[in-house]
């Protein structure tokens, strides 16, 4: 008998506060589509390609870093 350990699911709790605050008004965050034990960035209107929003706040990484 191999127990599993409990995966831990991400929760709006582990959002810092300013992630929340400078999300823009038509995007919200639930469980990802691709990995259910995440929150994933979801739209709930149609956003036009070329649409820009912001500030981004943290360290910038290369894809290769991702």
């Amino acid at each position: 008998n191999t127990a599993e350990s409990p995966v831990a699911v991400e929760t709006l709790d582990d959002v810092p506060e300013h992630v929340l605050r400078g999300l823009p008004e038509d995007v919200r965050l639930f469980p990802s589509a691709v990995d259910k034990t995440r929150l994933g960035v979801w739209a709930t209107k149609s956003i036009l390609k070329g649409k820009k929003f912001g500030p981004f706040v943290g360290d910038k990484k290369k894809r290769s870093q991702v």
